[in-house]
């Protein structure tokens, strides 16, 4: 059993991060110790206005990172979602530095915006001390608006093949990390991913049938079933193409229970799939 550093807030409404991040590892043999960043009532897209809860842990980070260190913790990597302020940033950096050695799997989910736009809490400074922070990963699995941001580029919705091809290129910093771009379509009636592997410099693409609606979540369940897959010893290509299905077939089983894609996919029922060796 693989152990990993998981960075992340928890939600107490509406499957993400966390809620979502444990329990896919868990199947996929992947035991993830939490360095909570925050506590939020519901997830953010709820139009909760002054009722939301959100209670800031930034303070407690570094003591917890203490106490491990003080129990000779050991961990083989290291998996960061969202991040609410550079003093995180700061933590994390040093975190890395603590445990980052030959062998050790960093991957990086800069989350900073979606539909084109940062989110509001990223100014942009902060986006700044994200690019950084990825700069240390092994892998990183932006969206099509996090590359823009990364890349200093327009937002593109759709960037063709050879566009999607150039920015993974780019996203790999010379090929010194390896880099899946989620969100991209490649087909009308098809979504998913391209990645670009720094261990052959070659491009792979990952698509499944699209499934209408935006599922709160899905990028947590994306990157966290990715993660697993490449601690299991898969390659980039496979780890894509698993991701992309599963969170495919867990958008779908929503839909057909009628269920609301501000709660998540339902990917609870189909965690099985992810503990067989072969895959989705």
């Amino acid at each position: 059993m693989k152990h990993i550093i998981a960075v992340h807030d928890i939600s107490g409404f509406g499957r993400c991060s966390l809620t979502v991040v444990l329990p896919t590892l868990a199947v996929m043999g992947v035991r993830a110790y939490p360095l909570l960043t925050a506590y939020l009532s519901a997830q953010t897209a709820f139009p909760t206005g002054d009722k939301a809860v959100f209670l800031d842990l930034t303070g407690q980070m570094d003591q917890v990172l203490d106490h491990w260190k003080y129990l000779n913790a050991q961990f083989d990597g290291f998996y960061s979602g969202f991040l609410g302020s550079p003093e995180q940033m700061d933590i994390l950096t040093r975190c890395l530095e603590t445990y980052q050695r030959p062998g050790f799997l960093t991957l990086v989910d800069p989350v900073m915006g979606d539909q084109g736009k940062p989110y509001r809490t990223y100014t942009h400074q902060l986006c700044q001390r994200m690019c950084q922070l990825a700069a240390q990963a092994d892998v990183i699995t932006p969206n099509l608006t996090e590359a823009a941001i990364l890349l200093n580029e327009p937002y593109d919705p759709a960037p063709g093949g050879e566009k999607a091809g150039e920015w993974l290129r780019r996203l790999s910093l010379d090929g010194r990390r390896s880099v899946i771009l989620t969100g991209l379509s490649l087909a009308p009636d098809t979504l998913g991913a391209g990645c670009y592997d720094r261990e052959t410099g070659l491009v792979h693409t990952a698509q499944a049938p699209m499934v209408e609606g935006t599922f709160a979540g899905t990028g947590d369940l994306f990157a966290s079933v990715a993660l697993g897959r490449l601690l299991a010893g898969h390659d980039l290509a496979d780890a894509a193409q698993t991701a992309v299905d599963f969170v495919a077939k867990s958008a779908q089983a929503t839909v057909d229970r009628g269920g609301d894609p501000m709660e998540g996919a339902d990917f609870e029922p189909l965690l099985g799939l992810l503990a067989r060796p072969e895959g989705v």
